[in-house]
């Protein structure tokens, strides 16, 4: 898609407009080791479910599966076909014999052990970063909102740069990575955001002109062939005229996955309000903006955070994260005192071993996402 296709589509977007997508690890029932069989649940799928067939897509390793919703008109909407796409996707995945887990990272598999999917675009991402590439047997939640307006779609990514890291700190669900206690609450943001290129948190950019003429001059020197290879932890959609908040790990209960899934969507409703009412925050260096980022990888949110929108920064406590995106949005979501990653750190405190942690979080994911109404 050429750059004036996607500022038409960003002009015919509606506000508010919702798509979800929430990546699912695939795994061997008894031993909980990632197993290489999207292909075959998607071929199955395409044999007996058209409903789910469309929700269905592959995400990089053949031992990941990705559910989407479409667009929803507005979050309820969404969440209703996620849910049911949920409830599909659980009992195809049990009358094959698969597990489905969802935490930022698997604790116990070699990176080294996974596949490539084989699809056009992902062969590019390979053939384009190899270790990289191979490296990231990672899982996200992700939620895309509508918004009219090129313009209003990067300003609404400047918007939430700061914000990022108090996502990240709420929705942290990977303290495993390659078979032990990596010590950090999101070992998943590490890993990917410290490995792709073009990915993190972004530049402000200010609007869509100069968003475009960056985006036209990576094209134009061969650095990408297409804007998804912009993995940045939010930025504008071109296809779908959408802002796509990309900083979650993914969530190990259905309730959590829907309270951080309505959260975006009311960060995104916020950002746009002050937007249209013409107030600006100054916008912050990316050295603050990243101090914050590695706290919530490594501490989520049990340690603490940086004030960044106080006239002097101090620390308060992440565990007011969710207190504090509340008050600026009005968002009315209920979230667990302890996250995922804590909740497992908790367990590998008492002297829980891996296998015994992630079993504990296959069978929150089991109980909750596929019986979610």
């Amino acid at each position: 898609m050429n750059l004036d296709a996607a500022h038409e589509v960003f002009a015919d977007s509606v506000d508010g407009t919702v798509g979800l997508e929430e990546e699912f690890a695939l795994l061997d029932p008894v031993g909980l080791d990632l197993v290489p069989r999207f292909e075959e649940l998607r071929d199955a799928a395409q044999a007996r479910d058209s409903l789910l067939t469309a929700s269905l897509a592959g995400e990089l390793i053949s031992s990941e599966i990705e559910i989407r919703s479409g667009r929803g008109e507005d979050i309820a909407d969404a969440r209703s076909k996620q849910r049911e796409a949920r409830r599909r996707l659980f009992a195809l995945a049990e009358h094959h014999g698969v597990r489905l887990a969802s935490t930022g990272t698997h604790p116990l598999s070699d990176y080294r052990d996974q596949h490539i999917i084989d699809t056009p675009h992902y062969h590019r991402v390979e053939d384009g970063l190899k270790y990289v590439a191979w490296r990231n047997n990672t899982f996200a939640l992700q939620v895309h909102v509508g918004v009219q307006g090129a313009d209003r779609a990067v300003r609404v990514c400047d918007r939430l740069r700061p914000v990022l890291p108090l996502l990240l700190a709420i929705s942290a669900s990977s303290p495993y990575v390659d078979g032990r206690d990596s010590g950090l609450h999101s070992a998943r943001t590490q890993i990917f955001t410290k490995s792709f290129p073009r990915c993190g948190v972004p530049d402000v950019f200010g609007g869509w002109q100069a968003w475009s003429e960056y985006v036209d001059l990576l094209v134009r020197t061969g650095s990408i062939v297409e804007f998804t290879q912009l993995w940045w932890s939010v930025r504008p959609h071109h296809a779908f005229g959408t802002v796509e908040v990309r900083i979650c790990d993914a969530q190990t209960t259905a309730a959590e996955a829907d309270a951080l899934q309505e959260l975006l969507v009311t960060c995104v409703a916020q950002a746009l309000r002050e937007i249209d009412a013409g107030e600006t925050p100054r916008d912050l260096p990316a050295r603050l903006i990243e101090e914050n980022m590695w706290r919530a990888i490594r501490y989520g949110q049990d340690g603490r955070l940086l004030d960044l929108e106080a006239d002097r920064v101090e620390e308060f406590p992440a565990a007011e994260a969710l207190d504090r995106l509340k008050a600026w949005t009005g968002a009315d979501v209920t979230l667990p005192a302890l996250n995922s990653a804590q909740r497992q750190r908790r367990m590998i405190e008492a002297g829980a071993g891996s296998y015994e942690v992630f079993a504990k979080c296959v069978e929150e994911t089991r109980a909750t996402y596929e019986t979610a109404v």
